[in-house]
């Protein structure tokens, strides 16, 4: 490991340098927003509804004011929120547009859903004063289910959509594709296989809830709003709307934040209504989300039911592939992405890394009387590649191939590929990364493992994740408000400091050292001079913040824009004092440039640019800033993995032990290898407990049924297995480092990879599973027959 400073080959890009966040964070310095304390500060709490759907008919808070440390209480009414609106440009039969209040008015639709917000002089007389307030329901049916949804029984969870239905598209849909199925099924060689795969709804469990503190300064006629979010612009955007204020008089500013894995990246209510209630009363306020509003009313994600088939000629190759896909979205659209995000995706991107010749489907999103969902990591990848494994594995079967040699009938292998759903995959190394990570199991010798008393079982997954989604990808969703680009602007200081603002935001990638690292290359000085401004927007002009794996491929790009435009400055300024043309002149990776004869360090650089500005030439004004944007062109680009996992089942308890996962990635060029790594081992740890434990459920009148770590299961150290990850690199052409996005592979392929391993452990009993969380009791039912003949 090389030591900050310490260069031995010429570039910061692909060292494992250390990262600079660990020493504050792992001693304890840390900054979160639960850590701020402001004088005079009140602090929030929210009446949540406590039926699933109901008409509101009253809203006493007379009592709360009398409370004792109470200082206010605001129903809707009372703070006048303009509501919040998510909105695709999509004709009605496509999508229905939803407002969701900052505070329920008329009407609840979930239970946790915010109705009142309480103002006390500690948390512990505002839960109080919760207790004390009277809210009356007159109760409706609710839709709890997505099948309850689609069958628009009772009453609609909104009136606009009475079929409870909102979004309806079928985005691709290939000429003649029946004719396809008919004939593969008519044949005596090849094969129709269908699968139809249920996965639960998950909470994205980031360690740091959500959180605000919010403050309104006279002085400066501003709210500043310190909150935990992925996406500090657009909750300023949302709160200036909601509020009726200009968006300079919101300044939204991010400490350091404990994960956020998408739960974070939308906008939510609590925030705005604390941030009102600030402005209003002329007092800071903070609210901090308790692990149980966490669990029943923030954003959920990932339930998701698709029917879908394939047909398959006798060698393998797949002919046609048809899905039909229901997310059901919760009680609202999330803003910006709104309910269509998810089948939207799964529509899109289905085919993933297999050539698939012609192409059915439908997506749609349903809305029932549940918290609403928001991106959560992968973002309906980690569901349609379960599918689309399942698919091959029943494929093989029934075709009598091995499953391994029927993926790579079918892998892309000639770059760039344009698919059938008008997607262009730039180059990957699909077929090398299968055969990479079987080659690592069978040098290992688990194709021989056998466990007494156990059965073993092995399972593979194919897949790519596209990252750095750029504004044109957004556009064709038809999104209204269309993320995207970003910007970043850098200035160097007079001791040759380089301060770099970004757009996007860490809650635990490393940006601080990755970036770092990026600016560091392009302008030939040690990574520790190079200082990350991240989430303040009154920093940076606009910013889309951090999400679908758009980091390093997007910001990381702009910065490194940023960065060429300022060497540019450095080198016209010491053409300028050596007398010699700028085209003669380069940076020369040690902090200075090299201008005919004479190297001129940075610092005497910035010293002209800053102190003695009269030398400069008329056209050249002083300091030394530069910005830059970026935005992806095309369809961004695709990293690609191939997941193995090895698995033991008990047939006395229907348990699952992961005796060995192995992970075989490639995201282009790793700026920080360490970093990547531990992207990949926290995505799988997430994939694994969505494929075996983790589940969100309600009764049949809406009531979450875990409300506390109690019954919602999570694994802990022990469940989760050591991860050997091997890196391929086929670097990115659209982006400035050749990198491609790395936050979300890990959780796209554990699914999978897990099913599959438990389904070739139960070969034999007959028994296939295709959903998750796999049942433990359906495993043991499968093994008890067989338990008892042995």
């Amino acid at each position: 490991m090389r030591e900050p400073g310490f260069r031995t080959d010429g570039t910061w890009v692909g060292a494992d340098v250390p990262r600079r966040e660990d020493p504050r964070l792992l001693a304890g310095r840390g900054r979160f927003v639960d850590d701020i304390t402001l004088p005079r500060m009140l602090h929030a709490a929210f009446v949540r509804s406590t039926e699933a759907h109901a008409l509101l008919t009253l809203v006493d808070l007379s009592e709360v004011r009398g409370v004792p440390g109470v200082v206010a209480a605001f129903d809707a009414a009372g703070l006048g929120l303009a509501d919040v609106t998510a909105l695709l440009d999509r004709p009605a039969e496509e999508f229905t547009p939803t407002s969701m209040p900052v505070l329920a008015r008329d009407k609840v639709r979930y239970v946790g859903e915010p109705v009142a917000v309480v103002l006390a002089t500690d948390p512990y007389a505002a839960e109080d004063g919760v207790e004390a307030a009277v809210v009356d329901y007159e109760p409706l049916d609710p839709v709890v289910t997505e099948t309850a949804a689609l069958a628009a029984a009772g009453a609609p969870v909104h009136d606009e959509a009475p079929g409870n239905v909102l979004g309806d598209v079928s985005l691709f849909a290939t000429e003649g594709i029946d004719d396809v199925f008919a004939t593969a099924a008519a044949s005596s060689n090849g094969a129709v296989v269908s699968v139809e795969a249920r996965t639960g709804r998950q909470n994205a469990l980031p360690l740091e809830t959500r959180g605000v503190v919010a403050d309104w300064d006279d002085r400066d006629e501003q709210l500043l709003v310190r909150t935990c979010t992925q996406v500090p612009h657009q909750v300023r955007t949302v709160l200036a709307r909601c509020a009726g204020l200009d968006e300079k008089q919101v300044r939204v500013t991010v400490p350091d934040m404990g994960g956020g894995f998408g739960q974070k990246c939308v906008v939510g209510r609590e925030e705005i209504a604390a941030a009102a209630a600030a402005r209003r009363l002329r007092r800071p306020v903070k609210w901090i989300e308790d692990r149980r509003e966490a669990l029943t009313a923030s954003f959920l994600a990932r339930e998701q039911h698709y029917t879908a088939r394939a047909a398959f000629d006798a060698d393998g190759a797949i002919l046609a592939l048809e899905a039909d896909v229901v997310c059901d979205m919760g009680a609202y659209s999330c803003y910006p992405f709104t309910a269509g995000i998810e089948p939207l995706m799964a529509s899109a991107e289905m085919p993933g890394v297999y050539r698939v010749p012609a192409y059915r489907v439908r997506g749609r999103a349903v809305t029932t009387n549940k918290a609403p969902t928001a991106p959560y990591r992968g973002v309906s990848r980690p569901q349609y590649v379960m599918v689309m494994e399942r698919l091959m594995e029943r494929a093989a079967r029934s075709l009598g191939l091995d499953a391994l040699d029927v993926r790579r009938r079918n892998l892309i292998t000639e770059f760039p590929y344009r698919g059938i759903n008008n997607i262009t995959y730039d180059p990957g190394s699909y077929l090398e990364s299968l055969d990479l990570c079987e080659r690592v199991l069978r040098d290992e010798g688990w194709h021989r493992h056998t466990e007494p008393g156990r059965v073993v079982g092995i399972g593979y997954s194919c897949f790519s994740e596209r990252t750095g989604y750029g504004s044109g990808a957004f556009a064709q969703r038809k999104m209204q408000v269309v993320p995207g680009f970003d910007l970043s602007q850098i200035t160097m200081d007079l001791d040759g400091t380089v301060s770099v603002t970004t757009g996007t935001l860490s809650h635990g990638q490393s940006h601080e050292t990755t970036f770092a690292q990026i600016v560091a290359d392009r302008l030939g000085v040690p990574y520790d001079k190079v200082k990350i401004v991240q989430g303040d927007t009154d920093r940076i002009t606009y910013g889309w913040g951090s999400f679908a794996s758009r980091s390093v491929t997007i910001g990381g790009s702009a910065a490194s824009a940023a960065a060429v435009k300022l060497g540019d400055q450095l080198r016209a300024l010491a053409a300028h004092l050596a007398g010699v043309d700028v085209d003669t002149c380069e940076l020369d990776g040690r902090g200075g440039v090299r201008a005919g004869d004479r190297t001129l360090p940075f610092t005497e650089l910035a010293e002209v640019a800053y102190l003695r500005s009269h030398v400069l030439p008329k056209d050249v004004g002083p300091g030394l800033t530069a910005t830059a944007s970026f935005d992806v062109g095309g369809d961004g680009t695709f990293s690609n993995a191939t997941h193995g996992c090895v698995v033991a089942l008990d047939p006395g308890t229907g348990g699952v032990e992961i005796l060995r996962y192995v992970c075989v990635e490639d995201c282009g060029v790793a700026i920080h290898p360490r970093v990547v790594d531990g992207q990949a081992r926290g995505g799988i740890a997430q994939g694994i407990a969505g494929a075996l434990v983790e589940e969100v459920l309600y009764d049949e009148a809406g009531q979450p049924l875990a409300p506390s770590f109690m019954e919602y299961k999570v694994p802990t150290a022990a469940e989760i297995p050591d991860v050997r990850i091997e890196h391929l690199e086929t670097p990115c052409a659209f982006t400035a480092n050749g990198a491609k996005g790395a936050g979300e592979g890990g959780t796209i392929g554990a699914p999978a990879a897990v099913l599959n391993a438990v389904n070739d452990a139960l070969r034999g009993t007959g028994v296939e599973l295709d959903s998750t969380p796999i049942p433990r009791h359906a495993i043991f039912a499968a093994l008890a027959p067989h338990e008892e003949a042995s």
